[in-house]
């Protein structure tokens, strides 16, 4: 019986994945109505300003950079790239995209803009990692 190993770098995309759920939470948190606002929840984001704007819309951009974060890590793994440097790189890019939420919702663009370049950065790097 073969059991499958699950490695850092692969916690890190389910991390990944549950960071635009967080976004999400922090969006509607305190003025989100279930039984009103959920009947169409989109349009309720969309009419928001402010931070819980920027959390939607730091929701958005984190479900965006996940196919490629994904893609990374198993071409990686599939490449037999060292498992070490892949999962200190998997954990830079989930330390890296929460400190882009927290810039996002912060409202600091220049410094979420730096953030975004040096997670896609060890995307990149993650990427190669097994190429020889």
């Amino acid at each position: 019986m073969h059991v499958a190993r699950f490695t850092v770098a692969y916690w890190c995309i389910l991390i990944a994945v549950l960071l635009p759920i967080g976004c999400a939470m922090l969006a509607k948190r305190g003025s989100f109505s279930m039984n009103k606002d959920n009947r169409d929840p989109r349009r309720w984001l969309a009419q928001q300003t402010g931070w819980r704007a920027r959390a939607n819309a730091a929701q958005a951009n984190s479900y965006e950079v996940l196919p490629f974060f994904i893609g990374a890590v198993i071409i990686a793994h599939q490449l037999g790239a060292s498992q070490t440097p892949l999962d200190m790189l998997a954990l830079a890019f989930v330390f890296l995209r929460v400190l882009y939420i927290v810039m996002y919702v912060g409202d600091m663009p220049m410094a979420r803009s730096m953030i975004w370049a040096a997670g896609f950065a060890v995307n990149i790097g993650i990427f190669f990692l097994g190429y020889h």
